[in-house]
């Protein structure tokens, strides 16, 4: 006779979940039926976001030319110190070679001593901190040991700080090689952002850069400001005649110029040496905070991190290098997206 059994039951934790799942596939097709297609940015919104993202890039170029200096600076250190010890261990042998030549005279004439004899295959430290040694040594036997007993030290300080400068250059090129790749990214993003704009939205975007270029540079020329210096007018003028050359991160000139790149370059040809970065800039001279006693030629600072510079050009306007995409330019202060610091007068 068959025997009728109940078909078996599902476990109740395997209707829960069984449940749970077509719930959360109902509510997962609702939200896909009724979700709004995503709306492409305006070219407003992709401006705003552009500028922050060349402004982050500025910031990292910044540091990325901190970097540089210092890694230029270290190399023309070691460099210094290479020679310098490349020209004391020669003198270091010259010394020894007349010791030995002393020793050789001595032995010539009836043996060499044995203190002498001892130096000359070892350390000469182990000898000068023995007096009975130098008591069996003439005196220009003791003024050689001590001569080259300070050589030799001297030589072992300069290559103790080699080292420790090269230690530092190596950190300052993985520093420089990380800064380097943050401006690449953000420049890479901004671009990203920007090929998302109509040829005809990009059109708009130049046709408004081009006359904020315009109006400020009428406003530059509509008041004579006079230039705190012969100096400061000289560097104006330098700067004046690169109006139109291209922004380029990490670039000092000629044909091309970051912020800092700029205002270092024309006060050079003004022939006043002031620092590569922006930041160090602020040390190039007297501090002035009110914009009313700004002149021609001042270097003036902007955000709050002081990572753009530019130089006064009358009537609340500059001449600086912007950022990538554009030139060297006047702008008046209102527009540069960040706020003013204060001048220096170099």
């Amino acid at each position: 006779m068959a025997s009728h059994r109940r078909p078996k039951q599902p476990s109740r934790a395997r209707v829960t979940v069984l449940t749970t799942a077509a719930a959360a596939a109902v509510v997962m097709s609702s939200q896909a039926a009724n979700a709004a297609p995503s709306e492409k940015p305006s070219k407003d919104e992709v401006k705003a976001k552009v500028d922050k993202l060349y402004e982050q890039a500025e910031q990292a170029t910044e540091k990325y030319n901190g970097a540089k200096e210092k890694q230029e600076k270290l190399q023309k250190e070691i460099s210094t110190i290479q020679d310098n010890v490349a020209k004391g261990q020669q003198e270091l042998n010259e010394l020894r070679d007349g010791l030995g030549s002393m020793a050789s005279a001595q032995y010539r004439s009836g043996g060499i001593d044995p203190s002498l004899q001892l130096f000359l295959s070892a350390d000469p430290d182990d000898y000068l901190d023995k007096a009975s040694t130098l008591d069996q040594l003439s005196t220009q036997q003791v003024d050689a040991l001590k001569e080259i007993q300070a050589k030799q030290r001297e030589l072992a300080q300069q290559r103790s700080e080699a080292s420790e400068k090269l230690k530092d250059l190596s950190a300052t090129r993985t520093e420089l090689g990380k800064k380097k790749k943050e401006v690449q990214g953000k420049l890479s993003s901004a671009q990203k952002l920007l090929n998302t704009l109509s040829a005809a939205e990009k059109q708009q975007l130049a046709d408004e850069q081009s006359r904020a270029t315009r109006t400020s540079e009428r406003d530059a020329l509509q008041v004579n400001v006079p230039a705190g210096s012969g100096r400061a007018a000289a560097a104006f003028a330098a700067a004046q005649s690169k109006l139109g050359t291209p922004y380029v991160y990490g670039a000092t000139g000629p044909s091309s110029y970051d912020c800092s790149g700029l205002t270092s370059w024309a006060y050079a040809q003004a022939g006043v040496g002031i620092p590569r970065t922006s930041e160090a800039q602020t040390g190039a001279g007297t501090r002035i905070y009110s914009v009313s006693q700004l002149k021609v030629g001042d270097l003036v600072f902007f955000f709050n991190d002081l990572h753009h510079v530019g130089l006064y050009a009358g009537n609340g306007q500059i001449i600086h290098a912007p950022r990538t995409g554009t030139v060297v330019r006047y702008e008046s202060m209102n527009t540069i997206g960040g706020p003013f610091m204060f001048g220096v007068r170099v």
